[in-house]
Parts: structure tokens; C-alpha cells; sequence
């Protein structure tokens, strides 16, 4: 354990005796190139499949998703396209709700 850290001191000092000068230091570390930036930037065109989805509802113009055919798949209250339903699981229920008891008994 001694020689692991001994080895990571001496990688440590190496590191600290390069000379940096004139070099830009970094704001994270991530890709600051202009390629770089350009792939992380969202555009558009990378939204417009989202976007496509989406329906103009109402007076103010607000965008509403449409519902995915998995989404509409679900019917009743919790019950799922593979007739899985989680409240089963739960030792108390309140309609369609779990029940957690907190505070001592």
C-alpha cells in the first residue's frame, strides 16, 4: 500500500513539474474545440423528430405530446399491457394508492 502511494506522489510531482505557461486552463473537462461544441449543441435539427410529436392546445398555444401506442396501452389503475399490477405487492392499499405507515406503532 506504501509503494502504491509512494507512486502516485511521484506521479504528482511529475504532473506539477510541466511547464503550463501560455496554456489556456481548462473550465471542465470536457471537449472545448469548436467540434467539440458544435456536437454537444442542440439544434433543430436534433429536436425536430421530439418536436413533430408534439400538438398546439388552448388560447395560450401551449404544446401537448402525443400519447405513445405503449403509453395508451395502459388501462385501469395500474394495471399494465402484461396484466402486472404492482399494488398487489403492497400489504395496504387506499384505492389506487400504497399505504405508508410512518411514526412508531
Amino acid at each position: 500500500m506504501i509503494r502504491v502511494l509512494q507512486s502516485q506522489l511521484h506521479f504528482v510531482r511529475d504532473i506539477q513539474s510541466v511547464d503550463t505557461s501560455g496554456v489556456e486552463p481548462l473550465r471542465s473537462i470536457r471537449d472545448e474545440t469548436r467540434e467539440g461544441l458544435a456536437e454537444a449543441t442542440i439544434g433543430l435539427e436534433t429536436l425536430r423528430e421530439a418536436l413533430a410529436q408534439e400538438d398546439v392546445f388552448g388560447h395560450s398555444k401551449r404544446p401537448r405530446r402525443r400519447r405513445r401506442e405503449s403509453e395508451e396501452a395502459v388501462s385501469g389503475a395500474g394495471q399494465e399491457v402484461d396484466g402486472w399490477d404492482p399494488l398487489q405487492t403492497a400489504s395496504r392499499t387506499a384505492g389506487g394508492f400504497f399505504v405508508v405507515r410512518s411514526g412508531k406503532e
